[in-house]
């Protein structure tokens, strides 16, 4: 299981957002170089970026922040929010990112998933964000009829290298994660699936680990982190828990 710090940029600074609710952001950080830094000394060796201000937007906002998150910190880094099209995807591999998330543009534009697959094989993730079960996008402002089962499947045979689910409705309230939806998701499909959403401590943790033969690889931790609900130090210590 490995454990990814998240670092969701609101206006250049580390946020938590409260199911997705851009009106409801806790700020933790003014500077992503030190916290990416801290999340590195700490002993991590992943990192969760997402531009938040570019998944409303469509295109990337914050670059300058994830720059220097990336300049400041060694760890395996994934990106979302915003990330649209080939260029844009080139360019943030060619920045460091190692992979890249795909969220609104995998239900808008499968097609680009497949292509992004094949051109940067291994650097291609699909986030899917869900409420009640279906597929949000465009920052979580829109929701589709699609389930997130629906989505994962699509993309089956495209080569992706992981499948982020977030429940929607757990996001930054500490209330756990959605172990039996992302475990049922994991067994449906054969790509490997990163739980994200909830994260409230060290349970949450055990409980993945004990679910990771159908197919769940790591969990995405915010304000559990942040407000030291969950500590680095005992997470990585567990066993069944990568570091690196």
């Amino acid at each position: 299981m490995i454990i990814f710090p998240a670092i969701d940029l609101k206006e250049g600074r580390c946020v938590r957002l409260e199911q997705g609710d851009m009106d409801r952001a806790t700020i933790f950080n003014d500077n992503p170089a030190d916290q990416a830094r801290a999340f590195a000394e700490q002993g991590f060796g992943h990192l969760h970026i997402v531009d938040l201000d570019g998944a409303f937007a469509g295109a990337p906002v914050n670059m300058a922040a994830v720059e220097t998150a990336l300049d400041a910190s060694p760890a395996f880094t994934q990106l979302g929010g915003g990330i649209r099209d080939i260029s844009t995807i080139a360019a943030w591999l060619e920045k460091g990112v190692d992979r890249v998330i795909l969220g609104t543009a995998a239900l808008r534009n499968p097609q680009l998933v497949y292509e992004a697959c094949q051109a940067f094989a291994g650097h291609i993730a699909v986030g899917i964000d869900a409420r009640d079960g279906n597929v949000a996008v465009e920052g979580w402002a829109e929701e589709s009829t699609l389930s997130a089962t629906e989505l994962a499947l699509r993309f089956e045979d495209a080569g992706v290298a992981a499948l982020i689910y977030t429940d929607i409705d757990r996001d930054g309230l500490l209330k756990g994660v959605n172990i039996a939806a992302t475990a049922a998701l994991a067994r449906a499909v054969s790509i490997p699936v990163i739980a994200s959403g909830g994260l409230a401590g060290l349970q949450d943790v055990k409980d993945l680990i004990d679910v990771a033969d159908s197919g769940i690889v790591g969990a995405i931790s915010g304000r559990a982190l942040y407000d030291g609900r969950l500590s680095a130090a005992e997470v990585l210590a567990l066993d069944g828990v990568v570091a690196c």
